[in-house]
């Protein structure tokens, strides 16, 4: 596991973005995409996870722009939760989104890859990889429980690669009507398949993390892993 570096699209730099590789190759690629927390031990470990399913795994650090290498844990206080809100109230997402599409870009044409990528992220990541769905030319994305789905879902938009939807029934950032927009928008879609996790909270499949549930992640990590071999071999 190392850093490389992606030339941003709009000529703004590069920024850094981790990459771990499976033992067998080629293989297709998962852009990884972070929480609010940058790219912490968590997103490491979702690194590990990847790369141990046979997938080049690629996560870009988001908020580059605002300051590089933000490293953040949500279980070491308060402070770093304010830290975390501030970084994501200055995110500009539609740059951020294309910082997402080069990373794609890049994982398709790197040494080692089939030439598919797809998109896979949580919180604010999982928002991402809703919009990498409709803006972008993944080949598939996985979003668990995405923040503000439901403003994305009343945009009425195109989805042009399949989409994953892990939602959390007691996520206190979706609240249940939020929950019902976004399943009422994207039912009988054919590119999108979405799924509630009873009695389970935000962050249900961050591994030590204190919504952790370990029943929910497995069963949503197990519908992942067959949804990524289905669309990146």
């Amino acid at each position: 596991m190392g850093m490389i570096q992606i030339a941003a699209t709009d000529g703004a730099g590069r920024f850094d973005c981790l990459v771990a590789m499976p033992k067998a190759q080629p293989a297709g690629a998962v852009v990884l995409i972070q929480e609010i927390f940058g790219i912490n031990s968590a997103m490491h470990a979702l690194s590990e996870w990847v790369a141990g399913m046979g997938f080049i795994a690629l996560t870009p650090d988001l908020f580059w722009r605002q300051q590089p290498n933000v490293v953040l844990e949500p279980d070491q206080g308060q402070a770093q939760w304010e830290q975390a809100f501030a970084f994501m109230n200055g995110f500009d997402q539609e740059k951020g989104l294309a910082d997402i599409a080069a990373t794609i870009a890049h994982g398709r044409s790197m040494a080692g890859s089939n030439g598919k990528t797809g998109t896979m992220g949580f919180c604010l990541g999982g928002r991402m990889a809703f919009k990498a769905a409709t803006g972008t030319g993944s080949d598939c994305n996985v979003s668990y429980y995405g923040v503000m789905l439901d403003a994305l879902v009343a945009e009425k938009p195109a989805f042009r690669g399949p989409l994953l939807l892990h939602i959390a029934e007691k996520d206190k950032f979706v609240p249940p009507e939020a929950q019902a927009k976004i399943l009422e928008g994207v039912q009988g879609n054919p590119r999108v398949a979405a799924h509630v996790y009873p009695g389970v909270d935000h962050a249900f499949a961050r591994m030590g993390g204190h919504s952790w549930d370990g029943r929910a992640a497995t069963i949503a990590n197990g519908r992942t892993a067959e949804f990524l071999v289905k669309y990146l071999g």
